[in-house]
């Protein structure tokens, strides 16, 4: 596949929409769309800047998880504690705050921040660090009017069980499978 011409096609708030034209293995042209919260001015640009983080956050033998109301599918679901980056911000401050924001709990320790992954490789370049964090404090609503979130700490057991009967986003579906069957 050879990237021909990236083209922006729409400027949103939050988003930018590309279209892409490859010429693929048959060497026809492929039109391909994409969502990028960068600007991107030519193919070099793509999968280039970390937008955010999602944690993983625990407090001894219990995993946190948000039940939140995602406006894209229109339903609750459970999903890790994540946000996107402010400009010129630090990732363990973005850690922090969204932990706070979305919570009103604090960071303990962060026990290891991986290298950033693609968020939805199939629709955008969106890249995030995943955090693993162990977390104190007491629970508080610090959500903005537009956001709906409701955390909770939950057992390996319960997790076990929420996993057959509820929906998650695909990252909180993969770090509470993982917690609920380690065995630290």
């Amino acid at each position: 596949m050879k990237l021909l011409e990236l083209k922006k096609v729409r400027e949103g708030k939050y988003l930018k929409n590309y279209e892409l034209t490859y010429l693929n293995k048959a060497g026809r042209e492929k039109k391909y769309e994409i969502v990028s919260r960068k600007e991107l001015n030519s193919k070099e640009d793509l999968g280039k800047g970390v937008s955010g983080v999602s944690i993983v956050a625990t407090r001894g033998d219990e995993l946190l998880l948000l039940q939140e109301f995602r406006m894209g599918i229109n339903k609750t679901i459970f999903n890790l504690c994540a946000g996107m980056m402010e400009e010129d911000e630090t990732i363990e401050k973005c850690i922090r705050r969204e932990l706070y924001e979305e919570t009103g709990l604090s960071v303990k320790e962060i026990k290891t921040i991986l290298p950033p992954s693609y968020s939805a490789v199939g629709i955008s370049d969106i890249k995030t660090y995943i955090a693993y964090v162990e977390v104190e404090g007491d629970f508080s609503d610090h959500t903005s009017e537009n956001e709906e979130i409701a955390a909770k700490f939950y057992s390996k057991e319960e997790i076990r069980e929420l996993l057959k009967t509820h929906e998650f986003s695909s990252r909180s579906q993969m770090a509470a499978y993982y917690f609920s069957i380690s065995n630290s």
